[in-house]
């Protein structure tokens, strides 16, 4: 017990050496939006016009970024999958079985897993706990790691589980070979978005949004010269792919080794990431579940719309109908960013009139320009197609859903905000279950029963489905309104406490 007597009468001394170093580094979250939210002498319409401007400029510093990432590192498998449909048909149906299919697996496995982060790195920078997000960023990335073993597993194994699937057996050898490249990139989703949330959680998104954008070039570079140049095909596309997610993982971790501002919160590796790892799992799990749960969501659309009669017209009507659904909905996805950052941040500060302020303005900011693209859509829905095929079919075809289209878009603009507000205060184990109901209990069987039972067809499964999204928008929507903000200050400071309480245990221990 002497030495560790000893280190505690030091302790104080280290930390006023360590103090003003933080300070400089690490930016604290400011207190004026609730000063102005708590300013009586104010009048309610100054108040709100002060706290409106405010929230606005920081919102936008961080969605914006935020957006340009998530549509970058789209672009860049998007890319891989136009060189590769110049090698030919098959090669074209490989890579988009291979991006669409099982790398959406692992993507949303991994994506998923790391919000874990969002919810705690956010809380503990908001209550300037600066030394723990490093710690919470290596636990994550352990667990991460750990799970992209089975992951790889399956893209092994992926050419039987194809073929059992229903695959041709041509189709499923050239999609396995473009999947065995891909087994790199599991490892580096595993790195990737711990360090991305890391840096999020501290408002940091412009360095993310530059590196991608550079390694966007690069890729591209790169991805034609293995492809035309040296002939490797569909296995060096894949592996090019995964060469240039390791690029965006070891340029942001050289950024967070150099930067002054993660100086205070990277503090280098520690023995701690290990300790505490059921909880964070147990959290990182309810995150993958809710994050997955709405991925596949629409892709289980298409399944079900393949075997309608007449599934030709029906498919690529959908496609280009979803295919431009999730392009708006890379713009949800960084307000969804910003949401959770500015809700867990102002929750650890122990600002409850912050933070329900700010999802009132980011859920209202997100569903404006939702609107916006829905009538866009509306207005030019004979047009649409014409951007993918010629043919007046499927223009027809795709003219008909696209009110169901523009539906969906309004509700993309309110539901994955409200899953951010989820992620900042710690809600994934209660939006998971939420998830399975409305989509899996109600939804899709509802969409099965319009399209198949009363012929309504690709509109009736669509309309289903979107029963069930509705429903759980409602449901989001609800809890939010009736949140206790105040209690959810003092869980994040319980939540805190405890793995601090941890910390200190494995202070002890080594």
């Amino acid at each position: 017990m002497e030495p560790f007597r000893e280190n505690k009468v030091n302790q104080p001394l280290l930390e006023s050496k360590e103090l003003p170093r933080q300070v400089v580094a690490a930016e604290h979250v400011s207190s004026e939006l609730e000063d102005i939210l708590s300013d009586t002498s104010l009048s309610w319409w100054r108040r709100l016009q002060k706290a409106t401007c405010l929230e606005l400029k920081t919102l936008y510093i961080l969605a914006a970024p935020a957006v340009v990432v998530y549509l970058l590192n789209n672009i860049t498998s998007m890319s891989t999958q136009i060189f590769c449909g110049h090698l030919g048909n098959l090669e074209l149906a490989a890579a988009s079985l291979g991006n669409n299919g099982i790398q959406l697996l692992a993507y949303g496995v991994m994506l998923g897993m790391g919000s874990a982060v969002e919810t705690l790195c956010g809380q503990a920078y908001g209550a300037h706990k600066y030394d723990m997000l490093g710690i919470y960023m290596q636990r994550s990335t352990i667990l991460l790691m750990a799970t992209g073993i089975p992951l790889m597993i399956i893209y092994i194994f992926c050419k039987p589980i194809l073929l059992l699937l229903g695959e041709s057996k041509s189709v499923a050898s050239a999609a396995s070979l473009f999947i065995y490249g891909l087994i790199p990139q599991i490892f580096a989703y595993a790195a990737n978005f711990p360090i991305q949330k890391f840096l999020q959680s501290q408002s940091i998104v412009n360095p993310s949004a530059y590196i991608s954008a550079a390694t966007l070039v690069l890729h591209i570079l790169l991805t034609w010269l293995v492809v035309f140049v040296l002939g490797w095909g569909l296995l060096g596309a894949a592996l090019v792919l995964s060469l240039s997610w390791w690029i965006i993982v070891v340029a942001q971790f050289v950024y967070i080794l150099v930067s002054d501002k993660c100086k205070a919160t990277w503090t280098g590796f520690s023995s701690m990431a290990f300790s505490g790892l059921w909880e964070f799992l147990k959290l990182s799990t309810a995150s993958a579940v809710m994050l997955c749960l709405e991925t596949w969501y629409f892709q289980i659309l298409i399944l079900i719309a393949g075997l309608l009669p007449n599934p030709e017209i029906v498919l690529d009507s959908l496609s280009v109908c979803v295919t431009i659904l999730g392009w708006v909905f890379m713009i949800s996805v960084g307000f969804n960013a910003a949401a959770s950052v500015r809700v867990s941040n102002e929750l650890g500060a122990g600002h409850p009139k912050s933070a329900a302020f700010c999802v009132v303005v980011v859920t209202l900011s997100s569903f404006i320009i939702a609107v916006i693209f829905a009538i866009v859509s509306l207005v030019l829905r004979h047009q649409l197609s014409y951007v993918f095929t010629g043919g007046k079919t499927v223009s027809d075809a795709v003219s008909d859903l696209t009110p169901l289209m523009a539906i969906s878009i309004v509700l993309n603009g309110v539901q994955p905000v409200l899953s951010g507000v989820a992620v900042g205060c710690g809600w994934q184990a209660f939006v998971a279950y939420v998830n399975v109901g409305c989509y899996y209990v109600v939804g899709i069987p509802l969409g099965a029963v319009l399209g198949f039972k009363f012929n309504l067809g690709a509109k009736g499964i669509w309309s289903g489905m979107l029963g069930g999204t509705v429903m759980q928008t409602i449901i989001l929507l609800w809890v939010t309104i009736r949140t206790d903000w105040t209690k959810e200050v003092e869980k994040a400071r319980s939540r805190l406490q405890n793995w601090e309480g941890k910390k200190e245990e494995v202070r002890l221990t080594y």
